[in-house]
C-alpha cells in the first residue's frame, strides 16, 4: 500500500532527449515509449513493459533535472497546505486526462518537488529492484523547515533517524518501512540550493559507474560502502545528477 506523501513518480526534464534515451537505456536497460502529442511530447521510460519514469524536453529557462513527485489523495488540498506553509507554485493543479492530477512547486527550503494525485495511473509500481527507483531524499539547507513542511503539507509521519551535530536525518516511516528522507545538508551543499535526489538500484555499483563514465557521465561521488549499500553520485552527459545504489541485501 502506498504511504501518503511517498515518492510515486520521477520525470527527467532535459535539453537533450535523444542522448538521455541512449544513456539511460544503456545504463539501466530502459526503453523509451513514443512521445505523446496529447501531452506535449511527454514520453515514458519503460522497465520491461512497465512505466518506470517520465521524460520531457526542457525548453524553459529552468535547470534540467530529475523531478520527484509525491503521492497525495487530494492534490488541491495539498497545494493549499503547501502554499500556506511557504511553498511557491510553479504550475497550477493540472488534470492529466483520466491518469491523475499534478502540481509543481518549490518548497520552503528551495527544493523543487511535485504532487501527484493518482487516477488510473499510480506512478511506478516497481521499487527496490535492480534498475528501478530505490530511495529518495531531500538535501535541505533549511532542515527544520523541510521536516515541518512535508509533515504538514504532505502528511508525512516523520521519524527522527539521527539528530547529532554531524548527521541530522528524518524519514517518512520508520526503519524498514521508511519510504523517503530529509537530510540536513547545510554543510554538504555550500552555495547550492536545496534539492531532491533519487537513487536507482543496480546489481553492481562499480560496474554501473564505469559504464556511465564510458558513456559520458561524470562522477560526483565515487562508489563507497555505507550501512545501506554501495552508493555513488553521477552526472549524466547533460549534467543532471542522480545516484545509484547497490543494495546491501538482495532486491
Amino acid at each position: 500500500m502506498t504511504t501518503t506523501g511517498e515518492p510515486c513518480w520521477i520525470s527527467l526534464y532535459t535539453a537533450d532527449v535523444d542522448t538521455a534515451i541512449s544513456f539511460y537505456g544503456d545504463l539501466f536497460g530502459w526503453s523509451a515509449g513514443e512521445p505523446s502529442e496529447e501531452f506535449g511530447g511527454y514520453r515514458m521510460f519503460l522497465r520491461g513493459d512497465q512505466p518506470i519514469a517520465g521524460l520531457m524536453s526542457n525548453d524553459t529557462d529552468q535547470p534540467s533535472a530529475w523531478a520527484v513527485y509525491l503521492q497525495t489523495p487530494d492534490v488541491k488540498a495539498t497545494v493549499d497546505k503547501a502554499t500556506a506553509r511557504g511553498a511557491r507554485l510553479t504550475s497550477e493543479v493540472m488534470p492529466i486526462a483520466d491518469l491523475g492530477s499534478m502540481a509543481d512547486m518549490v518548497d520552503p527550503a528551495g527544493a523543487p518537488v511535485g504532487a501527484w494525485q493518482p487516477g488510473t495511473f499510480p506512478g511506478f509500481v516497481t521499487r527496490g529492484e535492480d534498475n528501478a527507483p530505490a530511495w529518495f531524499e531531500e538535501l535541505s539547507t533549511s532542515y527544520d523547515d523541510s521536516v515541518a513542511f512535508y509533515r504538514d503539507a504532505f502528511g508525512w509521519e516523520t521519524e527522527t533517524m539521527s539528530d547529532t551535530a554531524e548527521f541530522r536525518y528524518t524519514t517518512l516511516g520508520k526503519d524498514q518501512d521508511a519510504r523517503a528522507g530529509i537530510m540536513d545538508a547545510t554543510g554538504l551543499l555550500g552555495d547550492q540550493p536545496s534539492r531532491w535526489q533519487l537513487y536507482i538500484q543496480v546489481a553492481d555499483a562499480d560496474e554501473t559507474v564505469a559504464k556511465a563514465v564510458a558513456n559520458g557521465a561524470e562522477v560526483l561521488r565515487a562508489a563507497e560502502d555505507t550501512p545501506y549499500g554501495r552508493m555513488a553520485t553521477l552526472k549524466d552527459p547533460s549534467g543532471i545528477s542522480f545516484c545509484v545504489l547497490q543494495a546491501r541485501f538482495g532486491g
